[in-house]
């Protein structure tokens, strides 16, 4: 995917810049809309009023995904453009580590793009990748992305929808799945609809919440419940909105 990138990681902006190229990249291997660079640039904005860092409610939002996961019967990781370009490799580990099905979901659905990021994720070291049997429709949504596998999404309790789409977030939450969201936007609909919003950088927030599942792995249920239940949605989006608003940018 073109993965030269000649930046030195003690440049000061190396994670910003490292996101630009991969998501540059995408596009170039026809993996990412353009309109996907305008919804990085929006990110990319938002995380800077962060710090760039992963801010406490963030983690343990990310804690809890991670129990969610490994409490879930049938979960399922949606993948889309700029989730192939930015962490292809990250979601694939996380899948492994908590048992879920790997699922291709785009906005600008053609069967030439589906079938590379199907590839892209191979070659990341998927196995199996969902997204192209496309047998079942979510209701409410008028667009391509209400188009899902019976066997995945459609059929999902637990849905990982990094940078989503606010009208599909809201007609899964319809359909009674429990939704982890990762989006540097806390008062993006994506985010307030979640059970469980994530406003992180996805090149921290996955591999974050893969970090968590390897730590929890062999806890019991009960434990795993009580991570569940402490996790406050509204309070980790006030305290994101907060630290937005008046972080430190020194």
């Amino acid at each position: 995917m073109g993965e030269e990138f000649d930046v030195p990681e003690s440049h000061p902006r190396y994670q910003s810049l490292l996101t630009r190229h991969r998501i540059e990249a995408g596009v170039e291997k026809g993996i990412t809309s353009k309109q996907g660079l305008i919804a990085e640039g929006r990110g990319e904005a938002l995380d800077y009023l962060l710090g760039e860092t992963t801010i406490p409610s963030a983690d343990a939002a990310e804690r809890a995904a991670a129990a969610h996961l490994l409490l879930a019967d049938h979960p399922v990781l949606s993948v889309n453009g700029n989730v192939a370009a930015l962490v292809p490799g990250e979601m694939v580990e996380l899948a492994a580590v908590v048992d879920a099905a790997l699922e291709v979901n785009i906005f600008h659905r053609t069967e030439e793009r589906l079938n590379a990021i199907v590839e892209h994720l191979h070659e990341h070291g998927a196995t199996d990748v969902k997204g192209q049997t496309a047998d079942a429709r979510i209701p409410g949504i008028d667009h391509e992305r209400a188009t899902v596998d019976a066997d995945g999404i459609y059929e999902a309790d637990v849905v990982v929808v990094p940078l989503e789409d606010g009208d599909r977030a809201a007609a899964l939450a319809e359909m009674g799945k429990t939704e982890i969201v990762v989006d540097l936007n806390p008062l993006s609909r994506s985010a307030q609809t979640a059970a469980v919003p994530i406003v992180d950088n996805i090149m921290r927030a996955i591999p974050n919440v893969t970090d968590h599942a390897r730590d929890l792995q062999d806890a019991p249920a009960s434990e795993l419940r009580t991570v569940v239940d402490e996790f406050d949605a509204d309070d980790a989006l006030a305290a994101a909105e907060d630290a937005i608003r008046s972080g430190d940018l020194a």
